[in-house]
């Protein structure tokens, strides 16, 4: 098959620039990278389509096409020109999307693929516009869905327009609506997103989370090229350079590795660290912070938001004199981060992910495939992840309680460390992603999700009345 992955937001290339640098390459582009490569793998021709940009800050995203190493002819990157050349946040991308896929649809002519998978909601808005205008089916992937998000931020009536005009919720739950009822599937990472996401009133009428056929709950998977207990030829000069700043072998720690955003809730472990004085006994506490190694000292060199962020954070440390016992580690590829996984786990060191909510959680299973015990927050995929007793599982908003899970983990790494290992190579690979979607393409389409129908153009003129009003805003 020749199989589109759309997914305008961010972008890819070969050297992985930005990945988890940035809010617009978060983890759904490591997703669609992996799948796509494993559906190529399993020998599909696979074009992952995103946005070109011809901006001198972002010089990596500026050819029409790309590719991956070892995947030449396989995998394509294409690029379409969207709303000019600059690099544009996900936010400002809604206007211009139809351009977007304009661009797609001629340059593939009458070469069009035999079927498109969309990821997030700009993906799934660009879908919905290509089926209607050629019939090609789509899976909807949303990664996170517009609805939770506007609720997290406390959004009233007070602020609801500055909110509009920061995030486009508008646009981004109509597109969302617009994909879920179209879609040949929806592609859901766990039971629970499916079941708690798509219920939310707002997108009543769109989906019904109990109509059969309508979800494959398909968990994503770890890159085990590079995620894994087998140690790399290059492992034993990265720990040289890392004990520098860990200290001699002996100590457990506790890793944090995770951007800096709020909602990734890091202040809540330093406060667990801070309150309690066993955990701070048995355990040293680890922070990666990619691109700086002193965050005391060149915290200025940090964009705006993810100094709000540190801030706070280095305040907790000094207040709690935590400076001696907490490491900041600056690694600046996935390779490293393993390397530093396999590294801590020798150690006998756990994995924190706290978040106040994780729609599904990949850090926490790439750390145990690497040997470390996961503690993961209970709101979200991790519950279900975890449920086996594969790791521990925490209250995000209790510091106690994170302190008490941490602790648990320490004295039970060991075991800990070796479930969840052999739990994630039994369930969590991007080979059986990649085989979920495929399954899920060939089945039977669900009653309804074909778009041609009399209502489309409604729908989707809709939706442009609404993109047209935010670009004249």
């Amino acid at each position: 098959m020749h199989i589109s992955f759309l997914n305008p937001q961010g972008n890819f290339d070969p050297e992985d620039s930005y990945l988890a640098e940035h809010p617009d390459f978060g983890g759904q582009l490591v997703y669609v990278k992996e799948t796509a490569l494993a559906m190529a793998d399993q020998g599909h021709t696979v074009d992952i389509v995103t946005r070109r940009i011809r901006d001198d800050a972002w010089p990596e995203f500026a050819a029409d096409q790309d590719t991956y190493p070892g995947y030449e002819g396989r995998v394509r990157i294409l690029r379409f020109p969207c709303g000019g050349d600059v690099f544009l946040g996900k936010e400002h991308l809604w206007p211009h999307l139809p351009e977007f896929v304009d661009a797609m649809l001629a340059f593939y002519g009458d070469d069009k693929p035999d079927f498109f998978t969309a990821h997030y909601g700009d993906g799934g808005y660009c879908a919905v516009l290509a089926q209607v205008k050629t019939g090609i089916g789509f899976t909807f992937t949303g990664h996170s869905l517009g609805a939770q998000k506007l609720d997290k931020l406390g959004t009233t009536l007070e602020n609801v327009d500055q909110m509009q005009d920061r995030y486009r919720f508008s646009q981004r739950i109509a597109a969302e609506r617009l994909a879920m009822r179209g879609a040949h599937r929806i592609i859901t990472s766990t039971d629970q997103e499916r079941r708690e996401q798509y219920s939310h009133p707002l997108y009543a009428g769109a989906v019904d989370v109990e109509a059969p056929h309508t979800f494959r709950v398909q968990p994503p998977g770890v890159n085990t090229r590079v995620f894994s207990a087998r140690s790399r030829p290059d492992d034993e000069t990265f720990e040289a350079k890392l004990n520098q700043h860990l200290g001699p072998n002996g100590t457990p720690y506790v890793l944090v590795s995770s951007r800096l955003d709020e909602k990734k809730n890091i202040i809540g472990v330093v406060e667990a660290f801070a309150r309690s004085e066993a955990l701070r006994a048995q355990a040293k506490l680890a922070i990666c912070i990619r691109g700086i190694d002193d965050p005391f000292a060149q915290i200025s060199e940090l964009p705006t938001a993810e100094r709000a962020v540190l801030r706070p954070i280095l305040d907790t440390i000094e207040k709690a004199d935590l400076r001696e016992r907490t490491s900041f580690l600056n690694l600046g590829s996935q390779l490293e981060l393993a390397a530093a996984y396999r590294i801590m786990a020798v150690r006998g060191s756990v994995f924190a992910l706290t978040a106040f909510y994780e729609p599904f959680g990949l850090a926490p299973i790439e750390a145990a495939a690497c040997g470390l015990a996961p503690v993961a927050t209970k709101n979200g995929g991790p519950s279900e992840i975890f449920e086996d007793d594969t790791g521990v599982l925490v209250d995000p908003f209790n510091a106690d309680d994170i302190a008490d899970g941490l602790l648990r983990a320490l004295n039970d790494q060991q075991r800990l460390a070796k479930a969840a290992h052999e739990m994630v190579f039994k369930k969590y690979t991007w080979h059986q992603t990649a085989t979920g979607y495929l399954e899920a393409i060939t089945g039977i389409p669900r009653p309804g999700s074909d778009l041609l129908h009399p209502n489309a153009c409604e729908l989707i003129k809709a939706y442009l009345g609404c993109s047209e009003q935010s670009a004249n805003r």
